[in-house]
């Protein structure tokens, strides 16, 4: 069959190699969709981040973090994050139980707190109170011994030199029943006029033991005893006898107007602080009735020999 005169055929050429996909020949519209798509991958590249590692995740409410604007917790001056915080250093910081109750004592005014309680009743015992009985207290310091005596005599009245210790012993009665037992002077012991008293009972700041002691003797009206606690050496001056390297003038006048006895020694580990020196508990009972001299003659005597 012959073809039709007004067609005509392309002389036929070898067929040419296909190409690999990749090496197509591309539209421009297809060759721009890739370079934006190149462009795209650079700009991550320029952040650090890969394109197809970016996720969406969703935080849930209460983890969220707020870059910009005080939190609601940080706004409030009082708030419980705040308050959780400062409790916890609180209990970090916290003094062991009783260790804010200590009081420091001042060693200059010679305070060394007795510590042991057998001590201190067996001070009480020795004193032997009756129900009926005012005692006189030198330098309670913190109440050690006020509350024993409180609870064995009719009232105490109790002197005191340092005013924090005048605060002390009356927290310790404090809504008692003791509280109305117990009156406080704040002042010099040895400036201080003495009231009435049956029995008193002091653990003695060392600095004023003779004059103490001297302000006793001349005491008037009588007392029943005198239970107190002095440095070793000096409670070993009251009873010293002639001829031993101890008696002196405390002794003369101590034995001449009252009855000393030693009752019983006291180390230092007992006090808090503990002091240098032992020491010793003593007894004094005014004669009655009292030697018939003029004191002031007999210690001017005394003291010129």
């Amino acid at each position: 069959m012959k073809a039709p005169m007004n067609v005509f055929f392309a002389p036929t050429a070898p067929p040419k190699e296909k190409l690999p996909s990749s090496f197509q020949p591309q539209s421009h519209s297809l060759r721009c969709i890739c370079s934006l798509e190149a462009t795209r991958k650079h700009l991550y590249c320029l952040q650090y981040i890969h394109p197809r590692s970016i996720t969406t995740t969703t935080m849930p409410k209460n983890k969220r973090i707020r870059r910009s604007g005080p939190t609601a917790a940080s706004s409030a001056p009082y708030s419980l994050s705040d308050k959780s915080s400062k409790d916890a250093t609180n209990s970090r910081n916290a003094k062991p139980e009783g260790a804010s109750n200590l009081v420091a004592p001042n060693t200059s005014l010679g305070q060394h707190f007795l510590k042991n309680p057998a001590v201190v009743t067996a001070i009480v015992a020795k004193a032997a109170l009756k129900s009926t009985d005012t005692v006189l207290e030198i330098g309670p310091g913190t109440g050690n011994m006020t509350i024993p005596l409180l609870q064995q005599s009719k009232n105490v009245v109790a002197i005191e030199y340092d005013t924090r210790m005048v605060r002390e012993v009356l927290k310790r009665v404090e809504g008692t029943e003791n509280e109305r037992k117990l009156k406080v002077i704040q002042g010099d012991a040895i400036k201080t006029r003495f009231p009435f008293f049956d029995v008193c009972v002091a653990n003695v700041p060392y600095q004023i033991s003779s004059a103490l002691v001297f302000k006793l003797l001349s005491h008037r009206p009588m007392f029943r005893c005198a239970v107190m606690m002095f440095q070793e050496e000096f409670a070993l001056r009251l009873t010293a006898r002639p001829g031993e390297a101890l008696y002196c003038r405390l002794s003369v006048n101590c034995q001449l107007l009252a009855k000393v006895d030693q009752l019983m020694k006291v180390g230092r580990n007992n006090f808090r602080p503990p002091p240098k020196v032992e020491s010793r508990v003593v007894r004094i009972e005014l004669r009655n009735p009292p030697p018939p001299v003029n004191f002031t003659e007999w210690d001017g005597m005394v003291s010129s020999n």
